[in-house]
């Protein structure tokens, strides 16, 4: 965005904004917000900038345990379930998994004991080796997929734990599928499918994220809920019998890696409500 546009969709003259950009005028707090929003800065960073001008910061920062955010809590806990028997999971800044529905748990067998230790990271967990990776049967697809949006998260906060994990990623090895690539003809070339090689067969998955609308506490904002439709009727029938089959080990293993996350004694009861 150039100074012209800025000062234009900030409602303010080029002139001034020259003058807050080089120091030459002390911006006050509210124009300092009102230009953080208008360039869509996360909370966290609005806080620092803050500081930096001398002023305080005025977004709180809670954990996800705390009493204020039981709404929020309620509000992910039925967002989720209502999304069964389609897998769906709530992750924070990081990647790092907060929470998850029951369809989420039969996709992850296999999967290195290591990797699903709590706090589990969602990226990690997906593109490790020892991962879900050997399973994506168009990993070459979706590992683009996902490095694009992390640099993009770069970007936008210049985050160092998120250049760090990038650059962790990037330096895992690739397992080769001995599988023909799949067809992604039906999608358009409009949409990055997850296709899993899973013992139901290969299941073909569309994204959706799904971010709080209007939040102004740094952890609420920070949320994610990434949620997976069926991208074809037998990916569709094949989640319907998996649910059926759901067992209480699934619900006991969900538990095991949110609970250290949520804070909520009660994690159990939640999952089997």
């Amino acid at each position: 965005m150039s100074q012209l546009d800025l000062a234009v969709d900030a409602e303010i003259s080029t002139r001034h904004l020259s003058f807050v950009e080089s120091g030459r005028s002390q911006p006050s707090r509210e124009m300092l917000l009102h230009l953080a929003e208008r360039l869509a800065v996360p909370l966290r960073d609005r806080n620092l900038l803050l500081v930096s001008a001398g002023y305080a910061p005025v977004f709180a920062e809670r954990p996800l345990g705390d009493p204020a955010l039981a709404s929020a809590r309620k509000a992910i806990e039925l967002v989720l379930k209502g999304h069964e028997p389609y897998p769906a999971l709530a992750i924070d800044r990081h990647w790092t998994l907060l929470e998850a529905n029951s369809a989420v748990a039969p996709l992850l067998a296999g999967a290195d004991p290591a990797l699903l230790k709590p706090p589990v990271n969602v990226l990690r967990l997906s593109l490790h080796p020892s991962g879900l990776a050997p399973r994506i049967a168009n990993l070459p697809e979706w590992r683009a997929h996902l490095f694009e949006r992390l640099r993009k998260q770069i970007d936008i906060s210049a985050d160092p734990v998120l250049m760090a994990l990038l650059e962790e990623l990037r330096a895992l090895p690739v397992p080769q599928s001995r599988r023909p690539p799949p067809s992604t003809s039906g999608y358009a070339g409009v949409v990055v499918p997850l296709q899993l090689v899973t013992e139901a067969g290969v299941l073909s998955f569309l994204s959706t994220t799904t971010v709080f609308g209007t939040p102004v506490e740094i952890t609420l904002s920070e949320i994610a809920l990434e949620s997976f439709f069926p991208a074809d009727r037998g990916t569709a029938d094949a989640l319907q019998r998996l649910s059926a089959r759901a067992s209480a080990a699934d619900l006991k293993f969900l538990q095991q890696l949110q609970q250290p996350r949520l804070g909520i004694s009660n994690r159990k009861a939640a999952l089997e409500s």
